[in-house]
């Protein structure tokens, strides 16, 4: 019985690994990465999108000002997840990253014009420093919808 159990149990384990899937996502409506690495992974019914800044994707110039960079940092994330198959509803949790802890009341009242109840689990904190000397990034993991056309999304 034991040997029946732990070959079942590897199977299992090797079923779930085979039907993993890993794709990258990369779109025109977000900052092309600056290194090696993916805007956002899509994997078993998430999507892990790469932190943020506040660059326009259509100049690359970083908006002015830590409400403009809050602003279009949460413009590109939403480009982001829409390519992901997901969008900002479905956003579990966010990192937070400020070069400045003082501008935490004005990223906050904007970030709250940009996600719903039940608002998603967030960590912030201050860094001695960000790319290209922005004020703030953003990461976040958001469900994405299946294959299905369903979600993961409990209503």
């Amino acid at each position: 019985m034991k040997a029946f159990l732990s070959a079942f149990a590897l199977l299992a384990f090797l079923s779930i690994g085979a039907s993993a899937q890993k794709r990258a996502v990369e779109t025109v409506d977000a900052p092309k990465a600056i290194g090696p690495y993916s805007q956002a992974i899509v994997a078993n019914g998430f999507v892990f999108a790469a932190g943020q800044i506040g660059t326009d994707p259509k100049t690359g110039k970083l908006a002015d000002g830590i409400e403009a960079q809050v602003e279009q940092t949460l413009t590109n994330i939403a480009a982001v997840l829409k390519a992901s198959g997901s969008s900002m509803e479905n956003v579990v949790k966010t990192t937070v990253f400020l070069a400045d802890i003082n501008d935490f009341a004005k990223m906050n009242e904007i970030y709250a014009k940009h996600f719903k109840a039940s608002f998603p689990a967030r960590s912030t904190v201050q860094v001695a420093r960000l790319p290209r000397d922005a004020k703030i990034e953003i990461e976040v993991v958001a469900l994405v919808r299946t294959a299905s056309g369903s979600d993961r999304v409990q209503k």
